[in-house]
């Protein structure tokens, strides 16, 4: 088959169809990282024959921070938990380090691939 255009759904498939075809133009509809996973060369300009939609922009957990700082302002520490093996996670963290003293926060980073690995980051958040 030679198809006009391929759609894809998930993340997961980009990988297999990238190594299909390099003409053939694949349309993605919620990748996740699909910068750092090696799919297109920017969001703005993807070039190649990959293109799509990415599940969220990594500025998001700015925003959350933003929301949180209007919610309580007095807040001045904050735990961020997450999927190491996440490349979302991976992508927003920095994003969250790098502005979180501007909003008067000292941001703990835990990495979590369980829940007693939640725990143990919750208790040591709480000291």
């Amino acid at each position: 088959m030679q198809p006009d255009v391929i759609v894809a759904s998930a993340t997961s498939a980009l990988t297999p169809l990238q190594q299909a075809t390099q003409t053939i133009p694949i349309v993605f509809c919620a990748a996740s990282d699909p910068v750092g996973g090696g799919f297109v060369k920017s969001l703005a300009r993807p070039g190649g024959n990959i293109t799509g939609f990415a599940l969220y922009e990594y500025a998001m957990g700015v925003k959350w921070l933003e929301l949180l700082n209007q919610i309580a302002p007095r807040v001045n520490r904050v735990a961020v938990i997450y999927d190491p093996d996440n490349r979302s996670s991976l992508g927003q963290l920095p994003e969250i380090e790098n502005r979180a003293p501007s909003f008067g926060m000292r941001l703990s980073a835990f990495p979590v691939r369980d829940a007693p690995e939640i725990e143990r980051a919750i208790d040591a958040f709480a000291v």
